[in-house]
């Protein structure tokens, strides 16, 4: 009985860390999509509102820009690891064997982890730095340490997700296969890797 419970119960912890990273992905998915959806729209209306009706109407559309850039670059290092996508130069690493690949992938999202942790600390002194200033932005006046709080939040949840890369290479599903990320098995591990004339598109 004893056993059952304690089952049950990380079963349980499962289910809740399960709900969690789906929330965190559809955060992360908005966040970014709203990001370039407002520099498009920052970009295109202060083009339109100078060149055809000669008004500064979106004066504060290069501050806006420059925060939802922030944004998007900080808050996408960790989708990026998610889901494998972050650019690699992978000559040595595509012609390795399984077991080397393994190995390597482990060593890289763990040295990954660990460097993003450092910026982290690095760039939440930086924000802090930026607060005891003072200083305002020059169109929207408002803070300008609101502009790189982002940033360490982006290098920790980026650093937590390199961990979880680290780790889902020792689970049991990554007994035949190499995860470049929680969500991306490695392209050489992926059955059907040849590429059919009949499934390209023109």
């Amino acid at each position: 009985m004893g056993g059952l419970k304690e089952n049950s119960f990380f079963r349980g912890i499962r289910k809740v860390f399960g709900f969690l990273d789906k929330a965190m992905v559809k955060i992360e998915e908005f966040i970014l999509s709203f990001a370039i959806i407002l520099i498009s729209i920052m970009i295109v209306g202060n083009v339109i509102a100078r060149e055809l009706f000669d008004s500064g109407a979106f004066y504060f559309a290069y501050e806006v820009s420059k925060f939802a850039i922030i944004i998007a670059t900080f808050v996408g290092i960790a989708y990026a690891a998610r889901r494998g996508r972050h650019i690699s130069m992978s000559a040595f690493y595509d012609s390795a064997p399984f077991k080397v690949r393994k190995v390597m992938m482990i060593i890289i999202n763990f040295g990954t982890a660990i460097l993003m942790f450092v910026m982290a600390y690095f760039s939440y002194n930086f924000v802090l730095f930026e607060q005891s200033t003072g200083a305002i932005t020059t169109a929207l006046e408002v803070p300008r340490y609101f502009m790189a709080v982002f940033i360490p939040i982006g290098f920790l949840t980026a650093g937590i997700q390199y961990l979880r890369n680290t780790y889902v290479n020792f689970t049991a599903k990554a007994k035949d296969k190499v995860y470049l990320g929680t969500d991306a098995v490695d392209y050489n591990d992926k059955e059907n890797k040849e590429v059919r004339m009949e499934d390209v598109s023109v």
